[in-house]
């Protein structure tokens, strides 16, 4: 189970973001709209695994940017 850290994963897809090239505004209005878009979703659930929370983040993050989803669904596996 985690604990839905805003500033963290904020943190974390900015990393991903300017380590894809994606212009660091375009990058924030990606992110911005993503977690706002998480904070609606989570705000049902009283419990939300690690999977559920990649798996929403990666879900909202493809409507902006798809490479950015999947290096965030991705990210510390082997591929």
């Amino acid at each position: 189970m985690k604990t839905f850290n805003e500033k963290s994963l904020r943190t974390e897809l900015k990393i991903d973001a300017h380590a894809l090239g994606i212009p660091a505004g375009a990058a924030e209005s990606f992110i911005d709209e993503t977690l706002k878009n998480v904070q609606k979703s989570l705000a049902t659930k009283s419990i939300i695994t690690d999977d559920d929370l990649k798996r929403l983040v990666s879900k909202e993050l493809k409507k902006y940017h798809v490479d950015l989803a999947y290096v965030y669904k991705n990210r510390d596996k082997i591929i």
